[in-house]
This record gives structure tokens, C-alpha cells and sequence, in this order.
């Protein structure tokens, strides 16, 4: 499923045994499923309609998994009228859950840039068309699509986390290649800032005697919770765990593949906090320490079934 590429390093009794895989979110997602199952299989006379219930593989890489689910046909035979989904969130206590409506996730693209010149001895550059310059300038230069294109009252970020120069102290290579984020949650804006990132690349490197690649990878639109479904979501979740347990969520420009299934009908993700700072849990997600309050898991399963079943109740009445 999606045990990521990460070494464990909690010294607990159930860290993965396999090298390079964090999986203790994939064990809990299997408790969630089986536990949401058994309490709506134990339900089932309380109530009237169907309950879909999707286990999905594929949520971290583009495209996402949740698009294939689609193409497959996971929301066909019955159409469902709604969805809700939910996802740990270790900056909030055990205990307690998190809800914003409207927009609330950025969408992600990934960003492939080769940067080309002519490289040679470092003690030459007057001979050379230095790539490694040209990236330099190229990453200052591209975020001013964010800085000057950008309105302020859209969120959007472009950050580069890798770039490989295969050179030497005394050596310019041939090439650099870079990668990096953009995400923002607008999508008119989006589109118009792929065409201004590679407008600018494509002018600034060849202004400085080079050529460039630039490959943007379309990942996932951004996501947004349907205002009516996620206030009676609220509602219901400050039913079940008490009102001071019920909290705001900000603006995250994280993503998440969830967003496709928001634009094919009415949709609410929500965070449920797993956070003990007492036992020391409280490493982030996609950290070799993360850990979660195992408590976590019995209330996650019994407020996603309660709201699916109270949600049902809404709109059959």
C-alpha cells in the first residue's frame, strides 16, 4: 500500500521489519477499515442507504491513487452522494479532530529542469557556457511568478529541493538538473503559472548561452471541503467526542490525491489528532520517528462510521 521509503527508527515493539519502509500508518489504515467495517456491519439495521467504504493504494505519487480508483470505477454501482475522508495529524492531541470548510489543500506539480551549457576546467570560464550560474539565476529569477504574478490573496509556493551539478571543485559540468514544487489553490492561476515558469526559463537561459528542458509534472487539483457536508461533519464529530474536542483547521498547502474524489461529488477531510507529547509522540508525518497515540485508532474508526451513518440520517430525512 503506501509504506514509504523510510527507516523506522522508533525503538518500539512493532517497527517495521523490513528496511526502508515506515508502515505503521498502513497497519493502522488496515485497523481503521476493519474497524469502520465491523461497526457498520454491527449498524447495519440502524440504518437506511449504503455505506462504500474505499481502501486506496497510490496516495504519493502522481498521478494518485485516488484518480485510478476512478477510472476503475470505485464510485460507480451505487454512485455515492458524498464522501468524507480522514488523515492522521500529529500537531493535534489524541482525542481530538480538526475540520475547515472550503478550501483547505493546495494542488502539487512537480517540476523536471534541465539547465545545458558547455562545461570544461573551472579555471577557464571565459571558454565555457557555465550551467551552474544559469541554475542559480534561474531559481532566484522563477520565484518572481510567485512574487510578482501571484496576487497575495492567492496561496501558492514554489520551492526546489534538489539540484545535481555533477562537477568538481575545478570542474563545470555539462548540465544541472533541478526539481522542485509548485502549488497554489486556484486553477486558473496554476495553468497560468506553468506557461510563466517556463516562458521565463526558456528566456533567461538561452539569454545566458544555454538551453533548457523544463517539465512540468500536473499532479493533484487542490482540494476543497463542500461547505454544507463539512458543517453538518462538524456537527455530528462535536456530538460524538464534545464540542472542546472539535477544532479549526488553517489554510495547508500540503496535497492530497482525496481532491479528486471532491470534484466528481461533495466531499470533507478532516484531521484526527494523534499527538501524545507525555510519550514523547509527536514526530510529523514522513519522519523516521513518527509514531501515533494508538488511542488514535479506536476513536478514528468509531467518528468516521458515526459520521457516515449520521450523514445518511441528513439526507434521507
Amino acid at each position: 500500500m503506501d509504506a514509504l521509503p523510510i527507516i523506522e527508527a522508533n525503538e518500539v515493539p512493532y517497527r517495521s521489519t523490513r528496511e526502508g519502509d515506515a508502515c505503521l500508518w498502513t497497519r493502522c489504515a488496515y485497523g481503521f477499515s476493519f474497524g469502520r467495517s465491523r461497526i457498520l456491519q454491527d449498524c447495519k439495521d440502524d440504518f437506511e442507504g449504503t455505506i462504500k467504504l474505499l481502501f486506496q493504494p497510490g496516495e504519493e505519487k502522481i498521478p494518485g491513487g485516488a484518480s485510478l480508483m476512478i477510472k476503475e470505477g470505485a464510485l460507480q454501482n451505487p454512485a455515492p452522494q458524498a464522501i468524507l475522508g480522514q488523515h492522521v495529524m500529529p500537531l493535534i492531541p489524541v482525542g481530538k479532530v480538526g475540520f475547515r470548510k472550503g478550501m483547505y489543500m493546495a494542488s502539487a506539480d512537480e517540476l523536471y529542469i534541465t539547465v545545458r551549457g558547455k562545461g570544461g576546467h573551472g579555471a577557464m570560464p571565459e571558454t565555457l557556457v557555465d550551467p551552474v550560474l544559469i541554475a542559480a539565476h534561474l531559481i532566484v529569477a522563477l520565484q518572481q511568478v510567485i512574487s510578482r504574478n501571484c496576487s497575495p490573496k492567492v496561496p501558492a509556493v514554489l520551492s526546489f529541493g534538489r539540484i545535481e551539478a555533477l562537477g568538481a571543485t575545478n570542474v563545470i559540468p555539462n548540465e544541472v538538473k533541478i526539481q522542485g514544487t509548485f502549488r497554489t489553490m486556484n486553477e486558473a492561476w496554476r495553468a497560468d503559472a506553468h506557461e510563466k515558469m517556463v516562458k521565463i526559463a526558456t528566456g533567461l537561459v538561452e539569454g545566458m548561452g544555454g538551453t533548457v528542458d523544463f517539465e512540468v509534472r500536473k499532479g493533484y487539483p487542490f482540494l476543497q471541503n463542500a461547505e454544507a457536508l463539512t458543517e453538518r461533519a462538524i456537527q455530528a464529530a462535536k456530538d460524538y467526542l464534545g464540542e472542546e474536542n472539535v477544532l479549526p483547521l488553517d489554510l495547508w498547502l500540503a496535497a492530497e490525491d482525496f481532491s479528486y474524489y471532491t470534484q466528481e461529488m461533495d466531499g470533507c477531510f478532516y484531521r484526527l489528532g494523534t499527538r501524545n507529547e507525555a510519550r514523547g509522540i509527536t514526530s510529523g508525518v514522513h519522519t523516521p520517528t513518527f509514531d501515533i497515540d494508538e488511542d488514535a485508532m479506536e476513536i478514528g474508526a468509531g467518528l468516521l462510521a458515526y459520521l457516515a451513518i449520521q450523514e445518511l440520517s441528513s439526507t434521507s430525512s
